[in-house]
Protein backbone atom coordinates (compact mmCIF):
# COMPACT_ATOMS: atom_id res chain seq x y z
CA UNK A 1 0.00 0.00 0.00
CA UNK A 2 2.64 2.15 0.55
CA UNK A 3 4.53 1.13 -2.44
CA UNK A 4 1.74 2.51 -4.53
CA UNK A 5 1.59 5.37 -2.54
CA UNK A 6 4.86 6.43 -3.14
CA UNK A 7 4.38 5.64 -7.14
CA UNK A 8 1.68 8.03 -7.19
CA UNK A 9 3.10 10.66 -5.37
CA UNK A 10 6.26 10.49 -7.80
CA UNK A 11 4.18 10.42 -10.95
CA UNK A 12 2.35 13.39 -9.77
CA UNK A 13 5.12 15.18 -9.21
CA UNK A 14 6.89 14.34 -12.49
CA UNK A 15 3.61 15.58 -13.90
CA UNK A 16 3.76 18.81 -12.42
CA UNK A 17 6.84 19.30 -13.48
CA UNK A 18 6.10 18.16 -16.83
CA UNK A 19 3.48 20.70 -16.68
CA UNK A 20 5.60 23.77 -15.37
CA UNK A 21 8.60 22.92 -17.95
CA UNK A 22 5.94 23.23 -20.69
CA UNK A 23 4.40 26.39 -19.22
CA UNK A 24 8.07 27.66 -18.91
CA UNK A 25 8.63 26.68 -22.65
CA UNK A 26 5.75 28.05 -24.15
CA UNK A 27 5.80 31.43 -22.80
CA UNK A 28 8.71 33.87 -24.05
CA UNK A 29 8.43 37.62 -22.98
CA UNK A 30 11.36 39.59 -25.19
CA UNK A 31 12.50 43.30 -24.17
CA UNK A 32 12.00 47.06 -25.69
CA UNK A 33 14.00 47.19 -28.34
CA UNK A 34 15.28 43.63 -29.12
CA UNK A 35 13.53 41.20 -31.26
CA UNK A 36 14.33 37.13 -31.50
CA UNK A 37 14.40 34.98 -34.39
CA UNK A 38 11.85 31.86 -33.80
CA UNK A 39 12.93 28.55 -35.39
CA UNK A 40 10.73 25.43 -35.51
CA UNK A 41 12.02 22.40 -36.41
CA UNK A 42 15.21 24.37 -37.40
CA UNK A 43 13.77 26.33 -39.88
CA UNK A 44 12.54 29.90 -39.86
CA UNK A 45 8.97 30.48 -37.99
CA UNK A 46 8.71 33.80 -37.47
CA UNK A 47 10.36 37.16 -34.91
CA UNK A 48 9.41 37.53 -31.85
CA UNK A 49 8.44 41.10 -31.47
CA UNK A 50 9.02 43.13 -28.15
CA UNK A 51 6.13 41.60 -25.45
CA UNK A 52 4.52 38.03 -24.35
CA UNK A 53 5.54 35.74 -26.90
CA UNK A 54 3.97 31.75 -27.12
CA UNK A 55 6.20 29.07 -28.41
CA UNK A 56 5.40 25.27 -29.03
CA UNK A 57 6.95 23.55 -26.33
CA UNK A 58 10.23 21.39 -27.95
CA UNK A 59 9.07 21.98 -31.39
CA UNK A 60 10.37 25.90 -31.61
CA UNK A 61 13.49 27.66 -30.18
CA UNK A 62 14.85 30.43 -30.17
CA UNK A 63 17.85 30.90 -32.70
CA UNK A 64 19.10 34.48 -31.70
CA UNK A 65 18.38 37.56 -29.70
CA UNK A 66 18.74 41.14 -31.83
CA UNK A 67 19.58 44.37 -30.23
CA UNK A 68 17.53 47.18 -32.43
CA UNK A 69 18.99 49.75 -31.13
CA UNK A 70 22.00 52.11 -32.64
CA UNK A 71 25.13 50.85 -32.27
CA UNK A 72 28.86 52.17 -31.94
CA UNK A 73 31.53 49.77 -32.47
CA UNK A 74 35.41 51.27 -32.49
CA UNK A 75 37.55 49.48 -35.05
CA UNK A 76 41.17 49.86 -33.68
CA UNK A 77 43.46 51.76 -36.24
CA UNK A 78 44.06 50.56 -39.90
CA UNK A 79 47.22 51.29 -41.73
CA UNK A 80 46.36 52.81 -45.19
CA UNK A 81 48.38 53.62 -48.18
CA UNK A 82 47.92 57.25 -49.50
CA UNK A 83 48.26 58.18 -53.41
CA UNK A 84 51.62 59.23 -52.35
CA UNK A 85 52.77 56.23 -50.72
CA UNK A 86 52.52 57.30 -47.52
CA UNK A 87 51.45 55.01 -44.61
CA UNK A 88 48.80 56.67 -42.42
CA UNK A 89 46.81 55.05 -39.19
CA UNK A 90 43.15 55.52 -39.43
CA UNK A 91 40.95 54.82 -36.34
CA UNK A 92 37.47 54.63 -37.26
CA UNK A 93 33.74 54.59 -35.85
CA UNK A 94 30.64 53.30 -37.46
CA UNK A 95 26.96 54.16 -35.85
CA UNK A 96 24.71 51.30 -37.53
CA UNK A 97 21.31 49.45 -36.56
CA UNK A 98 19.78 46.52 -37.22
CA UNK A 99 16.58 46.91 -39.26
CA UNK A 100 15.67 43.35 -40.15
CA UNK A 101 16.48 40.19 -37.56
CA UNK A 102 15.98 37.65 -40.17
CA UNK A 103 18.51 38.86 -42.22
CA UNK A 104 20.76 39.72 -40.04
CA UNK A 105 20.84 36.07 -38.75
CA UNK A 106 20.47 34.17 -41.69
CA UNK A 107 22.18 36.31 -44.55
CA UNK A 108 25.98 37.09 -42.41
CA UNK A 109 27.45 35.02 -40.15
CA UNK A 110 28.73 38.37 -38.03
CA UNK A 111 27.53 41.17 -39.38
CA UNK A 112 29.89 42.90 -36.65
CA UNK A 113 32.87 41.51 -38.17
CA UNK A 114 31.83 42.13 -41.40
CA UNK A 115 31.00 45.98 -41.47
CA UNK A 116 34.14 46.16 -39.62
CA UNK A 117 36.04 44.41 -42.32
CA UNK A 118 33.82 46.23 -45.40
CA UNK A 119 34.79 49.37 -43.40
CA UNK A 120 38.50 48.66 -43.44
CA UNK A 121 38.15 47.61 -46.84
CA UNK A 122 36.44 50.63 -48.41
CA UNK A 123 38.77 53.03 -45.99
CA UNK A 124 41.36 51.98 -48.20
CA UNK A 125 39.79 52.57 -51.21
CA UNK A 126 38.61 55.64 -50.88
CA UNK A 127 42.05 57.15 -48.93
CA UNK A 128 44.12 55.49 -51.40
CA UNK A 129 42.96 57.62 -54.43
CA UNK A 130 43.95 61.18 -52.19
CA UNK A 131 47.32 62.48 -50.89
CA UNK A 132 48.03 63.03 -47.23
CA UNK A 133 47.56 66.39 -47.46
CA UNK A 134 43.99 65.93 -48.91
CA UNK A 135 43.41 62.94 -46.06
CA UNK A 136 43.92 65.40 -43.68
CA UNK A 137 41.83 68.26 -44.60
CA UNK A 138 38.99 65.74 -46.48
CA UNK A 139 37.20 64.05 -43.25
CA UNK A 140 33.94 64.77 -44.18
CA UNK A 141 34.09 64.43 -47.70
CA UNK A 142 36.13 60.45 -47.07
CA UNK A 143 32.99 60.16 -44.09
CA UNK A 144 30.59 60.40 -46.69
CA UNK A 145 31.83 58.28 -49.37
CA UNK A 146 32.48 55.64 -46.24
CA UNK A 147 29.00 56.08 -45.38
CA UNK A 148 27.02 55.72 -48.76
CA UNK A 149 29.29 52.50 -49.68
CA UNK A 150 28.73 51.02 -46.28
CA UNK A 151 25.18 51.34 -45.86
CA UNK A 152 24.13 50.25 -49.75
CA UNK A 153 26.23 47.11 -49.08
CA UNK A 154 24.76 46.19 -45.50
CA UNK A 155 21.47 46.64 -46.88
CA UNK A 156 20.61 43.16 -47.81
CA UNK A 157 21.94 42.29 -43.97
CA UNK A 158 19.29 43.67 -42.64
CA UNK A 159 21.63 46.65 -41.77
CA UNK A 160 21.56 50.63 -41.95
CA UNK A 161 24.74 52.62 -41.39
CA UNK A 162 23.78 55.75 -39.67
CA UNK A 163 27.26 57.64 -39.54
CA UNK A 164 31.31 57.21 -39.76
CA UNK A 165 33.71 58.59 -38.22
CA UNK A 166 37.75 59.40 -38.54
CA UNK A 167 38.41 59.29 -34.84
CA UNK A 168 42.37 60.10 -35.41
CA UNK A 169 44.37 59.73 -38.90
CA UNK A 170 47.92 59.84 -37.32
CA UNK A 171 51.13 60.16 -40.10
CA UNK A 172 54.42 58.28 -39.62
CA UNK A 173 56.02 59.86 -36.83
CA UNK A 174 59.03 60.80 -39.30
CA UNK A 175 56.02 62.93 -41.67
CA UNK A 176 54.87 64.52 -38.00
CA UNK A 177 57.67 66.26 -37.17
CA UNK A 178 58.50 67.81 -41.13
CA UNK A 179 55.17 68.68 -40.68
CA UNK A 180 55.50 70.31 -37.24
CA UNK A 181 58.97 71.90 -39.06
CA UNK A 182 56.71 72.73 -41.74
CA UNK A 183 53.45 74.87 -39.84
CA UNK A 184 56.35 76.25 -37.73
CA UNK A 185 58.08 77.95 -40.24
CA UNK A 186 54.58 78.50 -42.00
CA UNK A 187 54.42 80.85 -38.58
CA UNK A 188 57.45 82.36 -38.29
CA UNK A 189 56.72 83.25 -42.17
CA UNK A 190 53.70 84.95 -41.69
CA UNK A 191 54.98 86.90 -38.16
CA UNK A 192 57.88 87.75 -40.52
CA UNK A 193 55.38 89.07 -43.06
CA UNK A 194 53.37 90.95 -40.22
CA UNK A 195 56.32 92.47 -38.80
CA UNK A 196 57.46 93.82 -42.31
CA UNK A 197 53.84 95.09 -42.80
CA UNK A 198 53.84 96.90 -39.62
CA UNK A 199 57.32 98.40 -39.89
CA UNK A 200 56.59 99.51 -42.89
CA UNK A 201 53.16 100.87 -42.59
CA UNK A 202 55.17 102.75 -39.52
CA UNK A 203 57.90 104.46 -42.10
CA UNK A 204 55.11 105.29 -44.14
CA UNK A 205 52.99 107.05 -41.18
CA UNK A 206 55.88 108.60 -40.05
CA UNK A 207 56.99 109.60 -43.49
CA UNK A 208 53.66 111.27 -43.81
CA UNK A 209 53.78 113.04 -40.46
CA UNK A 210 56.96 114.48 -41.30
CA UNK A 211 55.24 115.67 -44.66
CA UNK A 212 52.30 117.15 -43.46
CA UNK A 213 54.80 118.56 -40.38
CA UNK A 214 57.03 120.15 -43.45
CA UNK A 215 54.41 121.93 -45.36
CA UNK A 216 52.81 123.34 -42.19
CA UNK A 217 56.14 124.80 -41.63
CA UNK A 218 56.56 125.59 -44.74
CA UNK A 219 53.28 127.20 -45.33
CA UNK A 220 53.74 129.02 -41.78
CA UNK A 221 57.19 130.11 -42.87
CA UNK A 222 55.51 131.59 -46.16
CA UNK A 223 52.37 133.15 -44.54
CA UNK A 224 54.89 134.87 -41.79
CA UNK A 225 56.95 136.43 -44.26
CA UNK A 226 54.09 137.66 -46.15
CA UNK A 227 52.91 139.48 -43.23
CA UNK A 228 55.97 140.46 -42.10
CA UNK A 229 56.97 142.17 -45.80
CA UNK A 230 53.10 143.80 -45.36
CA UNK A 231 53.92 145.08 -42.51
CA UNK A 232 56.98 146.16 -43.03
CA UNK A 233 55.38 147.76 -45.91
CA UNK A 234 52.85 149.31 -44.51
CA UNK A 235 54.97 150.44 -41.71
CA UNK A 236 57.32 152.35 -44.61
CA UNK A 237 54.05 153.92 -46.11
CA UNK A 238 53.25 154.82 -42.38
CA UNK A 239 56.36 156.26 -41.66
CA UNK A 240 56.94 158.03 -45.05
CA UNK A 241 53.43 159.84 -44.55
CA UNK A 242 54.43 160.87 -41.32
CA UNK A 243 57.43 162.10 -42.13
CA UNK A 244 55.69 163.45 -44.99
CA UNK A 245 53.07 165.59 -42.76
CA UNK A 246 55.71 166.66 -40.11
CA UNK A 247 57.78 168.40 -42.73
CA UNK A 248 55.09 169.85 -44.20
CA UNK A 249 53.58 171.24 -40.54
CA UNK A 250 57.03 172.49 -39.76
CA UNK A 251 57.34 174.52 -42.87
CA UNK A 252 53.90 175.53 -42.34
CA UNK A 253 54.73 176.43 -39.00
CA UNK A 254 57.53 178.35 -40.13
CA UNK A 255 55.95 180.61 -42.62
CA UNK A 256 53.41 181.55 -40.19
CA UNK A 257 56.60 182.33 -37.51
CA UNK A 258 58.15 184.28 -40.22
CA UNK A 259 54.73 185.45 -41.82
CA UNK A 260 53.87 186.98 -37.84
CA UNK A 261 57.09 188.56 -37.34
CA UNK A 262 57.14 190.11 -40.25
CA UNK A 263 53.96 191.52 -39.57
CA UNK A 264 54.98 192.48 -36.28
CA UNK A 265 57.93 194.37 -37.30
CA UNK A 266 55.50 196.58 -39.89
CA UNK A 267 53.76 197.12 -37.34
CA UNK A 268 56.49 198.50 -34.91
CA UNK A 269 58.02 200.79 -37.72
CA UNK A 270 61.39 200.40 -36.28
CA UNK A 271 63.89 202.94 -36.52
CA UNK A 272 68.02 201.89 -37.28
CA UNK A 273 68.84 201.93 -33.61
CA UNK A 274 66.46 199.39 -33.10
CA UNK A 275 68.09 197.33 -35.97
CA UNK A 276 71.07 197.81 -34.59
CA UNK A 277 70.68 196.55 -30.83
CA UNK A 278 68.96 193.34 -32.74
CA UNK A 279 72.09 193.24 -34.66
CA UNK A 280 73.74 193.42 -31.31
CA UNK A 281 71.64 190.92 -29.35
CA UNK A 282 72.25 188.10 -32.31
CA UNK A 283 76.09 188.31 -32.26
CA UNK A 284 75.98 186.52 -29.19
CA UNK A 285 74.20 183.99 -30.91
CA UNK A 286 76.58 183.94 -33.62
CA UNK A 287 79.71 183.19 -31.36
CA UNK A 288 78.19 180.54 -29.81
CA UNK A 289 79.57 177.21 -31.11
CA UNK A 290 83.19 175.37 -30.49
CA UNK A 291 84.33 176.55 -33.82
CA UNK A 292 83.96 180.25 -33.66
CA UNK A 293 86.43 181.68 -31.12
CA UNK A 294 87.26 185.12 -32.67
CA UNK A 295 84.54 187.49 -34.15
CA UNK A 296 84.73 191.57 -35.18
CA UNK A 297 82.33 193.88 -35.54
CA UNK A 298 82.49 195.43 -38.84
CA UNK A 299 83.60 198.73 -38.62
CA UNK A 300 81.02 200.22 -41.03
CA UNK A 301 78.24 198.73 -39.20
CA UNK A 302 76.36 202.23 -38.07
CA UNK A 303 77.07 203.28 -41.91
CA UNK A 304 75.32 200.04 -42.96
CA UNK A 305 72.59 200.35 -40.99
CA UNK A 306 71.81 204.15 -41.84
CA UNK A 307 71.96 203.29 -45.71
CA UNK A 308 68.99 200.93 -44.96
CA UNK A 309 67.14 203.13 -42.76
CA UNK A 310 67.59 205.74 -45.63
CA UNK A 311 66.92 203.25 -48.61
CA UNK A 312 63.62 201.90 -46.50
CA UNK A 313 62.62 204.54 -44.35
CA UNK A 314 61.12 208.44 -44.86
CA UNK A 315 62.71 211.34 -42.43
CA UNK A 316 60.22 211.80 -39.97
CA UNK A 317 59.57 215.64 -38.00
CA UNK A 318 62.72 215.25 -36.21
CA UNK A 319 64.54 214.50 -39.10
CA UNK A 320 65.12 210.84 -38.20
CA UNK A 321 64.10 208.07 -40.90
CA UNK A 322 61.94 205.51 -39.78
CA UNK A 323 60.39 202.24 -41.90
CA UNK A 324 57.39 203.29 -43.71
CA UNK A 325 55.59 199.67 -44.55
CA UNK A 326 54.23 199.43 -47.92
CA UNK A 327 50.94 199.48 -48.56
CA UNK A 328 49.16 195.74 -47.54
CA UNK A 329 48.83 193.58 -50.44
CA UNK A 330 46.32 190.14 -50.14
CA UNK A 331 48.75 187.37 -50.58
CA UNK A 332 48.99 185.62 -53.76
CA UNK A 333 47.89 182.28 -51.94
CA UNK A 334 47.02 181.57 -48.50
CA UNK A 335 48.82 178.79 -46.60
CA UNK A 336 45.91 177.39 -45.34
CA UNK A 337 44.40 177.29 -48.95
CA UNK A 338 46.11 174.46 -50.09
CA UNK A 339 45.53 172.25 -47.08
CA UNK A 340 42.58 170.49 -49.48
CA UNK A 341 45.73 169.53 -51.57
CA UNK A 342 47.69 167.69 -48.88
CA UNK A 343 44.94 166.50 -46.58
CA UNK A 344 45.74 163.08 -48.09
CA UNK A 345 49.20 163.46 -46.12
CA UNK A 346 47.67 163.03 -43.04
CA UNK A 347 44.95 160.08 -43.69
CA UNK A 348 46.50 156.68 -41.42
CA UNK A 349 43.92 154.93 -42.74
CA UNK A 350 45.06 151.52 -44.91
CA UNK A 351 44.97 151.55 -48.68
CA UNK A 352 42.46 149.47 -50.40
CA UNK A 353 45.21 147.53 -51.80
CA UNK A 354 46.87 146.67 -49.08
CA UNK A 355 44.01 145.58 -47.47
CA UNK A 356 43.21 143.45 -49.94
CA UNK A 357 47.10 141.53 -49.89
CA UNK A 358 46.13 141.36 -46.32
CA UNK A 359 43.42 139.46 -46.57
CA UNK A 360 44.68 136.97 -49.71
CA UNK A 361 47.82 136.33 -46.96
CA UNK A 362 45.64 135.23 -44.67
CA UNK A 363 42.88 133.00 -46.88
CA UNK A 364 46.43 131.60 -47.77
CA UNK A 365 47.38 130.94 -44.46
CA UNK A 366 44.08 129.76 -43.43
CA UNK A 367 44.14 127.05 -46.17
CA UNK A 368 43.94 123.34 -45.31
CA UNK A 369 46.86 121.38 -46.50
CA UNK A 370 46.53 117.86 -48.37
CA UNK A 371 46.02 115.25 -45.98
CA UNK A 372 46.41 111.44 -46.83
CA UNK A 373 43.31 110.31 -45.08
CA UNK A 374 41.14 112.04 -47.70
CA UNK A 375 42.90 110.16 -50.73
CA UNK A 376 44.54 113.34 -51.59
CA UNK A 377 41.83 116.26 -51.66
CA UNK A 378 41.74 119.49 -49.93
CA UNK A 379 39.61 119.54 -47.17
CA UNK A 380 37.51 123.24 -47.26
CA UNK A 381 38.36 125.86 -45.20
CA UNK A 382 36.55 126.77 -42.51
CA UNK A 383 34.30 129.91 -42.96
CA UNK A 384 35.84 132.82 -40.83
CA UNK A 385 33.04 134.57 -38.85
Amino acid sequence: MRVELTSGLIVLVVVVLLVLIIAVKSVMVVPQAQSAVIERLGKFRSVAEPGLNFLVPFLDRVRARIDLREQVVSFPPQPVITQDNLTVSIDTVVYFQVTDSRSAVYEISNYIVAVEQLTTTTLRNVVGAMSLEETLTSRDAINTQLRGVLDQETGRWGIRVARVELKAIDPPPSIQDSMEKQMRADREKRAMILNAEGARESSIKTAEGQKQAAILAAEGQKQAAILSAEADRQSSILRAQGERASRYLQAQGQAKAIEKVFAAVKRGKPTPELLAYQYLQTLPQMAQGDSNKVWVVPSEFGKSLEGFAKMLGAPGDDGVFRYEPPKEEPPASVPEEEEESVKSWFDTSTTPEVAEAVRAAEAVARKEVPSPTLGGQIAPPEESS
